[in-house]
């Protein structure tokens, strides 16, 4: 699929629209399924958008699963949607593939560019080019229980990690079962990789987790969970995420990013939770930063209009309106100070990671780095080999994969 999508990028479409006025011309927007209340929130931005565009319809398709195997395949067929949904780890290889259009030349100085993030808009640049604008993002911070705290004699959040496991000892077996919930991926554990001077990935895109450095930040997570018992995974709990392992009590502190807290607000309302920075590792601040962006097909057909949408949702107004209710975060600074939630308690440590945050990249070949990563780390995390040999293992694995792609 690779090799079709390189052989795609080589060809460009000059097909500019041109059609009468009184003809509405049809713009496909693909993203991946959602929630009841992200996809009813879109609509209702999408709607706003086709008011003040009345020359233009956007046709969205919500894609269930395997979101970008479908994207990549209708690359290759010449059927993907003018635009769609990239996110920031499947960024690097689409961007070196010449199927993204480039969206320097429809920027305006009105559009406002440098109101964006800088963290977040270099996201998706490649070769002096920006091929998307983020839409929105998150980081991770730490959800603790309150009441579990108070039964436990806890006043405050654990600033760092010696302190996230102390705490935890203290918190399992009272109020919750465990102290803390443990998400294995590499998308939650590449900061502390980098904590202790280690990468996920070298330049080229090769493995690099298992260096000494790296290992001394995963063996934190194998240590409380396989020494100290005070933390589970949400498979030992029977929860499908961490937000439903501290929804349910099943766990007295999570890390996860801003879509726990109307998820947490609305299906659990009588958990009483707070939010803190993600503790330090190594005396050093260190979280996630996730984010996704709209991007445009090389082989759209009505780019002008593609760009007059993508304009809108990532504009001040429409980009208000996607984030106004909390759901996600804004990626221009504008709309944050709008919004006030630098000054939200549950949001502010979220809004304050982006300073510091690990973007999620993992160089160009991200299936083989993260699903090589995953299944190894969990196989050291429950014990069925050590550390430095699942890590090993995955790294060389991973390596030679990418071998064969290149």
């Amino acid at each position: 699929m690779a090799i079709a999508i390189a052989i795609i990028g080589c060809h460009t479409l000059e097909l500019p629209s041109k059609l009468s006025v009184s003809t509405p011309v049809t713009i496909k927007l693909s993203g991946w399924g959602g929630n009841l209340v992200e996809q009813k929130l879109l609509k209702q931005v999408l709607l706003d958008f086709e008011a003040q565009h009345p020359n233009i319809k956007v046709k969205y398709e919500a894609i269930a699963d395997q979101y970008m195997d479908v994207i990549k395949t209708r690359l290759v067929g010449e059927a993907a949607p003018d635009v769609f949904y990239l996110e920031s780890v499947e960024a690097p290889f689409l961007m070196s593939q010449n199927v993204l259009e480039p969206l320097e030349a429809y920027i305006t100085p009105e559009f406002d560019l440098v109101d964006f993030e800088d963290s977040l808009l270099d996201s998706f640049k490649y070769q002096n080019h920006i091929y998307g604008l983020p839409k929105d993002y998150s980081t991770l911070a730490l959800f603790y229980n309150k009441k579990a705290f108070a039964a436990a004699g806890l006043s405050n959040p654990p600033a760092n990690w010696e302190e996230l496991r102390n705490y935890s000892k203290q918190l399992t077996g009272k109020l919750n079962k465990y102290g803390f919930g443990e998400i294995p991926e590499l998308a939650r554990q590449a900061y502390k990789i980098k904590a202790f001077g280690g990468q996920p990935v070298d330049q080229n895109s090769y493995a690099t987790f298992a260096s000494e450095a790296s290992l001394q930040g995963l063996e934190l997570v194998v240590n409380q969970y396989r020494k100290d018992h005070s933390s589970a995974q949400k498979s030992d709990v029977g929860t499908n995420s961490g937000s439903e392992m501290f929804g349910q009590g099943k766990v007295a502190m999570v890390i996860e990013g801003n879509w726990a807290i109307p998820y947490l607000i609305e299906t659990f309302p009588q958990v009483e939770f707070a939010t803190a920075p993600v503790p330090t590792i190594n005396d050093k601040k260190g979280t996630m930063m996730l984010t996704v962006a709209y991007v445009m097909n090389k082989q759209a057909h009505h780019k002008a209009e593609a760009w007059e949408l993508i304009s809108y949702l990532t504009g001040k107004e429409g980009m208000q309106k996607w984030t106004g209710t909390g759901f996600a975060l804004p990626t221009r600074k504008s709309v944050a100070k709008n919004l006030g939630y630098d000054q939200d308690p549950l949001r502010s440590p979220l809004v304050a990671g982006v300073k510091y945050a690990t973007l999620w990249q993992v160089g160009q070949y991200p299936g083989a780095i993260v699903n090589n990563f995953d299944n190894q780390f969990v196989s050291a995390l429950l014990g069925q080999q050590p550390l430095r040999q699942a890590m090993l293992k995955a790294q060389n694995e991973a390596n030679q994969q990418i071998k064969t792609m290149e």
